[in-house]
């Protein structure tokens, strides 16, 4: 069996570990890919993003070239369908090899009986190409859902909270994303790490700070200095954490929810002599900020905590700075991880909100009067950000908004002050820039 056909295989299984089990990528790919080359894992990956990213459209080819859904005890062929036409539409696959190995897949997701099955829907595609895509271009001018490849519950948020830029927001999350990296200032300047990039032969160009973009995508482990945390991987947007939190040397800073560490560590490469605290839930991500903050020799007290639940760790000692990079939906980031489309439901807004309510008061009584939380999501949902802070500041009285000042450096096309008096920044996902991101900061007065 080849290699190509093992890719595809593992496609379909991974599609179906989303979309049926409910497991997200970065569950599913691993599990499913461990025993492929590099290369054809990377293959496998990327149908999988390209089928999420636009999966109501080929959704509705595959129901106009069979006849009646695939029973649940075969539904993998269902997924080798998708497989198969992602190949044909967007991977510039020949169809002959597009077709061929992914009918011989079929012997490796155990369902070699439908072959025939499998060739022949591949085939009628082939054929019916262009019929096909010209209806399907029709139908999606009546619905957005379709056109832009979202949920109707979450296209309609977006539609309410955007009614001027919702099919940017939309556009920007079906597209591959550009690798942003942050460099250490402790090591290179910018310039200095970007003529490094060019002596090795990667082009790159320079962003907000310490922001570097790649024209392309890479082994980032093969960069300069990435080994030796000369340079991290680090969106655009949440670079900026940061330098709007503004430690001063010797504070006491706390950094809620951390994993996987990257804003952990850019806080200690930042400011010098911080006194950081990082916390999270979850033991298994932790690992990964015990491995970021190793890689750029810096330290920071980890701890497996619960946020909304100081009492059982915190040790009395008030914080001069906390950054709460709130738990969320996630819709900032769906460019990056478009399987939350699918997996995010309607009601999950609510439980999301209130949780992130509970872990801002509770943080909030680790603060020092004077000292100043930075509330964060990676969501573009006005009840986790803008709505969330106002209804904070309303309850509390010791609360206040603190104008963030910090330069954009040109680059804020992508932000969103949503109210001038309420000081807040919402980012929205760019297709040459950031993540969505919301930032807020706030002040305890003394």
């Amino acid at each position: 069996m080849s290699s190509a056909a093992g890719s595809r295989a593992a496609a379909a299984k991974i599609l179906q570990q989303v979309l049926q089990h409910g497991r997200s990528l970065s569950q599913a790919i691993p599990a499913e890919t461990a025993h492929l080359e590099p290369n054809t894992r990377a293959f496998a990956q990327a149908i999988c993003y390209q089928v999420l990213r636009q999966l109501p459209s080929y959704e509705w080819l595959i129901a106009k070239l069979i006849e009646k859904p695939l029973k649940t005890k075969v539904r993998v062929v269902h997924y080798l369908l998708l497989v198969g036409l992602c190949q044909q539409r967007d991977m510039r696959v020949p169809a002959h090899a597009a077709i061929a190995e992914t009918v011989e897949a079929c012997s490796l997701v155990r369902q070699k009986n439908l072959k025939g099955m499998v060739n022949a829907v591949l085939r009628s595609y082939q054929r019916q190409q262009a019929e096909l895509e010209a209806e399907l271009a029709a139908v999606s001018e009546k619905t957005p859902a379709l056109a832009y490849g979202h949920p109707g519950w979450l296209l309609k948020r977006l539609q309410a909270a955007y009614p001027q830029q919702w099919q940017v927001i939309c556009s920007a999350n079906n597209i591959a994303p550009p690798l942003w990296l942050r460099v250490n200032t402790q090591h290179h300047t910018p310039a200095a790490y970007l003529a490094k990039l060019e002596a090795a032969g990667i082009e790159a160009s320079s962003g907000d700070f310490s922001a570097i973009r790649l024209a392309q995508g890479m082994d980032v482990t093969q960069l300069p200095g990435f080994t030796e945390g000369h340079v991290s991987v680090q969106d655009r947007s949440a670079q900026l954490a940061a330098h709007i939190l503004a430690a001063e040397p010797g504070m006491r800073v706390l950094d809620a929810c951390a994993a996987p560490g990257g804003k952990t560590v850019h806080l200690l490469e930042h400011s010098e002599s911080l006194k950081v605290t990082a916390i999270d839930f979850d033991a298994d991500r932790l690992k990964r900020v015990h491995e970021n903050l190793q890689r750029a020799a810096v330290n920071a007290e980890v701890l497996c905590a619960d946020a909304a639940n100081p009492e059982s760790w915190w040790d009395g000692e008030l914080f001069d700075r906390i950054l709460l990079d709130a738990p969320c939906s996630a819709t900032g980031v769906i460019r990056r991880h478009p399987d939350i489309k699918w997996l995010r439901r309607a009601d999950d807004i609510a439980n999301l909100v209130a949780l992130q309510k509970q872990i801002l008061q509770a943080q909030w009584r680790l603060l020092k009067p004077g000292g100043c939380l930075l509330y964060a999501t990676c969501s573009v949902l006005p009840e986790e950000n803008i709505l969330q802070i106002q209804a904070f500041l309303a309850t509390v009285d010791d609360a206040e908004a603190v104008e963030i000042s910090i330069e954009k450096d040109g680059s804020g096309a992508n932000v969103v002050v949503e109210n001038s008096a309420i000081n807040g920044w919402q980012l929205l996902p760019d297709t040459d820039s950031g993540d969505g991101f919301f930032y807020f900061l706030l002040q305890k007065r003394k």
